[in-house]
């Protein structure tokens, strides 16, 4: 957590504001707007817009006026004009972006009916709207039972409460119209609220949800995508991708809004690409198109008797080919263009491995080991401590251990030089 209101509690646990990882200072919010006049003042005798943004439960906004000329700040929770009661929501944009919000929204700022703000939220009412929003959990849970037992065919994805507790709002999922009067009567009773049920598509409710895409980031539409395209299996053919429903679904069970943001410089490259069922007509057979390769403009083209092999030409040689067999003239074979091409790329050399870095194994090669001097200079001592000698040092411990003759052994050559000494005392006298 990157705000203020969602610092660490104890043994280093997030505490967060209970906003399912939107903050009240506007750091991580869902469709955040940044703010880039924050720091700009207005000119003189200019007022400040008196339309706010506000954002209720994740994606939600809606646009109120301040009559009441309160200093307002991104962050700020205030209780706003609801259809009964009152509703609290927080502040993400104020001042002129806000103009340009509403426009892009294609709503009228000019409009008298846009609800107004009521005040800045005391501790009361942020209190009941806390308790409102713990009880949203239990309460889908017992709505999607109900459901159940009444055999719907829809999925409730999501309660919202109104800030005030007095009315909820269930949004819910399905493919065909459901008939969801005895629900609203069941729930009213089990709840003792006031019910409103609003369908919304799989992609809305991925957008409410919120997710972790295949890419490893969070959902586009969570974040800051707010117009859903329709994306058709189309955008994948342009971009050569395999038609795996699997892959090129997304969490909504939808194709990926993502298909759609590079199709635009597909469709570009394409305007004078050959196509890729081309037929090109030689001395030597016909020949169809197996791979393209849209942005090196190179085609890969095999004869209908030998498969297998495939020859390579670039757009400009497909089409010139193209041309000669418009006037039913046919080329000798396609291995001249594969000839000059393969010359060309000879003479263009764009890289030179010099030193070998580009090598994918050059880090699988095994090290000499250096320990086999090390275990040769090291001996073990009694006491398991190991000690390094030199060659020298080695040499003077194997003569000490050497046996010397010179030695007496167990006290008999003393007794021979005891008696020879005593032989000679003899003679001499």
């Amino acid at each position: 957590m990157g705000c203020s209101s969602c610092s660490t509690a104890k043994d280093g646990q997030p505490r967060g504001c209970k906003n399912n990882g939107t903050c009240g200072t506007d750091g991580c919010n869902k469709l955040t707007v940044f703010d880039w006049l924050s720091n700009m003042s207005l000119p003189g005798g200019e007022k400040p817009f008196d339309c706010v943004e506000v954002r209720f439960k994740n994606s939600r906004k809606e646009f109120f006026r301040n009559t009441e000329n309160l200093t307002l700040s991104i962050g700020d929770v205030i209780a706003t004009q609801a259809q009964s009661g009152h509703d609290i929501g927080m502040v993400t944009l104020v001042g002129e972006l806000v103009k340009v919000q509403m426009k892009r929204k294609k709503v009228d700022f000019k409009d008298k009916t846009i609800p107004k703000i009521y005040r800045k939220a005391t501790q009361n009412d942020i209190d009941k709207w806390q308790k409102c929003r713990d009880r949203e959990e239990e309460i889908k849970k017992r709505a999607r039972e109900i459901a159940i037992i009444l055999k719907l065919q829809m999925k409730i994805s999501d309660v919202e409460f109104q800030g005030d507790g007095s009315k909820a709002t269930f949004y819910y999922t399905a493919e065909e119209r459901v008939d969801f009067r005895q629900l609203i009567k069941d729930m009213a009773k089990a709840f003792g609220i006031r019910i409103e049920m609003r369908q919304i598509g799989y992609r809305q409710e991925a957008q409410r949800l919120g997710g972790i895409g295949s890419c490893g980031r969070e959902l586009c539409c969570s974040t800051w995508l707010t117009d859903f395209r329709s994306v058709s299996t189309s955008a994948a053919r342009y971009q050569q991708l395999s038609l795996n429903p699997q892959k090129l679904a997304g969490q909504c069970g939808k194709l990926k809004c993502c298909l759609n943001y590079e199709l635009d410089m597909y469709l570009e490259a394409l305007k004078d690409f050959p196509a890729s069922d081309t037929k090109l007509f030689t001395e030597k057979g016909l020949a169809f198109c197996q791979k393209t390769d849209i942005f090196k403009e190179l085609l890969w083209f095999s004869y209908k008797d030998d498969p297998s092999n495939w020859h390579v030409l670039n757009k400009g040689q497909v089409q010139e080919i193209l041309e000669k067999n418009k006037k039913k003239e046919k080329v000798a074979s396609l291995e001249e263009y594969t000839t000059e091409n393969f010359v060309n790329e000879e003479k263009e050399t764009v890289f030179e491995n010099v030193v070998g870095q580009d090598s994918l194994t050059r880090f699988d090669r095994p090290k000499k080991s250096r320990n086999r001097k090390r275990n040769r200079n090291k001996t073990k001592s009694k006491n398991g401590d190991t000690k390094t000698r030199s060659r020298g040092n080695a040499k003077k411990q194997t003569k000490d251990k050497q046996p010397n003759n010179n030695r007496p052994k167990s006290g008999r050559p003393n007794q021979k030089k005891r008696r020879n000494n005593n032989k000679r005392q003899q003679k001499n006298e």
